[in-house]
């Protein structure tokens, strides 16, 4: 019989552990004014738990134009490269309140950890965080094929972590991420507001009003 009822919990990046949801906003603000695109905060919501080419394509979509899939690829490549210089100052003290302490009394009980992130910057933002060390497996969009909320990401991560999806729960902040957990057949804690994140199984606001104890009774 093992200790805990879970052996891996599999963490999202953006708006879980660091906010660069907002870098995204103007990468892709940007992006969209440059193709005539209407974008604003509203928009945005819809790009949550979307990975690159997806996003795009929605932008691209309310353009009203037709491009090619050299275009796509061109600007997918312009969006990332702001993205990256906007996150290139990146560093422990952006974490969000609770991240670092939650991911040491996960560590510290023995569990296994994942980051499930539909950011090819994955790695670069954790290493930036200072806290690439605290991750067993880290699965990014390249390592997929479909997006949330597929459960590809999330099945991907536990087999990753030589665990099966009823030994691992998720954490999220998208609803597009909390249906990617529930349909990999997981617990699903989601990060935010109840009457968004209407499918998790439990919502807190954050990370800091994480207890570990909760979640392996």
């Amino acid at each position: 019989m093992r200790k805990y009822e879970y052996r891996g919990v599999i963490f999202d990046l953006d708006g879980v552990l660091t906010d660069t949801a907002h870098y995204h906003y103007l990468a892709w603000k940007k992006l969209a004014e440059s193709v005539g695109a209407s974008f604003d905060e509203a928009f945005n919501e819809q790009l949550k738990g979307v990975d690159r080419m997806g996003s795009l394509n929605l932008i691209l979509a309310a353009s009203g134009k037709d491009f090619s899939a050299t275009d796509k690829l061109t600007l997918a490549d312009e969006k990332n490269l702001h993205y990256q210089s906007l996150i290139a100052q990146l560093s422990p003290a952006d974490l969000l309140p609770g991240a670092a302490e939650s991911l040491q009394q996960i560590r510290a009980a023995g569990l296994k950890t994942a980051l499930a992130s539909v950011s090819k910057n994955a790695q670069a933002v954790i290493e930036r965080l200072g806290i690439a060390e605290q991750f067993d497996v880290v699965v990014d969009a390249a390592k997929i094929k479909n997006s949330k909320p597929d459960p590809e990401i999330f099945l991907t991560a536990a087999a990753g972590l030589g665990l099966t999806a009823d030994e691992c729960f998720g954490v999220e902040d998208s609803i597009a991420g909390i249906r990617a957990i529930k349909a990999a057949r997981m617990f699903a804690l989601g990060i935010g507001s109840p009457a968004v994140l209407t499918e998790a199984d439990v919502v807190i606001a954050g990370l800091h009003h994480f207890s570990l104890q909760d979640y392996l009774k």
